[in-house]
């Protein structure tokens, strides 16, 4: 028995997982600034699709995200550490799969964003991304399927996960 805890002791302490952040110790406040929606409507050969609000969404969710984390603490943005950037520069349907019909049963939504994470204590940027997208897959029919609403929301859930783990993890 000695030998199989000494073994499975070496196994755990070496998977290299950790539930700890890698966020510099003097980080400890964030401040996420408003969205810009900059998404070419207008445009026709690179025409977005439009979302009320989409921009707003954006943020929401990543401050929840943030929040339910919990590494940092949301601040005033002349007293946070850190300061969130953000562009809303893309949103896209993609039609994966289609019935014998050719009507689309499966859509991929992507939320692409620009951001910029500044440390605010000596302005440096911390990371930036220029083009960082979170997306979901959804079918529109059979027992799986979800409304482009419930879509959207599993989306925007997927982009600020990443976003919290890209500060708090630094990859």
């Amino acid at each position: 028995m000695c030998k199989f805890s000494m073994v499975l002791a070496l196994f755990l302490s070496g998977c290299g997982y950790t539930t700890g952040s890698l966020l510099p110790a003097n980080f400890h406040t964030l401040y996420v600034e408003s969205f810009h929606n900059k998404v070419q409507f207008v445009n026709e050969e690179f025409r977005g699709l439009y979302v009320p609000l989409l921009e707003t969404k954006v943020r929401t969710a990543i401050i929840d995200r943030f929040q339910l984390d919990g590494h940092l603490r949301l601040s005033d943005s002349n007293k946070s550490d850190l300061i969130l950037k953000g562009d809303l520069i893309g949103f896209q349907r993609d039609d994966l799969r289609k019935d014998q019909n050719q009507n689309v049963t499966e859509y991929r939504l992507r939320i692409i964003v620009s951001l910029t994470m500044i440390d605010n204590t000596n302005g440096q940027i911390f990371w930036d991304e220029p083009s960082f997208a979170g997306e979901f897959t959804y079918f529109t029919t059979g027992p799986q399927a979800k409304s482009e609403s419930d879509a959207l929301n599993d989306t925007l859930t997927d982009l600020s996960r990443r976003v919290v783990e890209r500060t708090i993890e630094n990859w």
